[in-house]
């Protein structure tokens, strides 16, 4: 599932801000390497040191979709991007989602930055005439994105938030309850939900982790992670695990 690396240019053809703090961005340019929903890009920013690693949200062709939230000088930069400006991407990496093993009506499962992923693996889902269901966890609702996106796609798309302000009152794992026999799960967020919706689920799955990277490719070492096989990188080894090799 993992791709080969491939360095390129890519040129901005929309930034815009979609949610609170968050902003979606579409990207032109080679996306051969992209191989798998759950894969990520690292963007290399003008006077800054570090890459920012961004999931992939979508592909179509040679556009390339992002989400990312605001979250510190590197985002802040990136959020004023104007159109036409062109970014130098590693794509390509990461190890994504396994389609193979999803059954007939698997649940998809995020929660903030973690629910773009999910969107590129439920299209693919489709093509594989599998039936999915989504549940989307976010904090308030003005935090909530995506839930029309995979509403058009046909699927059963329910919402939680932490204060109650929208859909369900609580978290991904209160809405969890109300799901029984789908076939396998995907899930992407904070490690904290990863761990809830591990230790809830009814079935096998797998899990997308959210980590602070520095290389990207699994030179470095910097966001390792334990599972019953060792030390695995999540740049590399995954972002996605799965959840029975996962050690808490």
């Amino acid at each position: 599932m993992a791709g080969c690396l491939k360095k390129g240019l890519f040129k901005i053809r929309k930034n815009r801000k979609i949610a609170k703090d968050i902003y979606l961005m579409i990207l032109q340019g080679d996306t051969s390497a992209v191989t798998a929903p759950g894969q990520f890009v690292n963007i290399a920013l003008n006077g800054f040191y570090l890459r920012r690693p961004i999931s992939v949200c979508d592909l179509s062709g040679d556009m390339l979709t992002i989400i990312y939230k605001v979250v510190g000088h590197g985002t802040a930069y990136m959020s004023k991007l104007e159109k036409g400006r062109h970014l130098d991407l590693l794509t390509g990496l990461g190890n994504g989602y396994d389609t193979s093993c999803s059954g007939d009506k698997p649940l998809l499962i995020g929660g903030g930055v973690g629910v773009p992923p999910l969107y590129y693996l439920a299209k693919k889902l489709l093509e594989q005439k599998k039936h999915p269901s989504v549940i989307l966890g976010f904090n308030s609702r003005e935090d909530v994105f995506g839930e029309q996106e995979f509403k058009a796609l046909g699927l059963e798309t329910v919402i939680t938030t932490a204060d109650g302000s929208y859909g369900i009152s609580g978290f991904v794992t209160d809405a969890l309850k109300n799901f029984h026999n789908y076939s396998y799960f995907y899930s992407c967020g904070p490690e904290a939900m990863l761990k809830a919706v591990s230790d809830a689920s009814e079935s096998s799955g797998e899990l997308s982790f959210e980590e602070r990277m520095g290389c990207g490719f699994g030179a470095c070492m910097g966001c390792s992670c334990k599972t019953k096989y060792g030390n695995k990188r999540i740049c590399k080894d995954g972002p996605v695990l799965k959840k029975e090799e996962v050690i808490w």
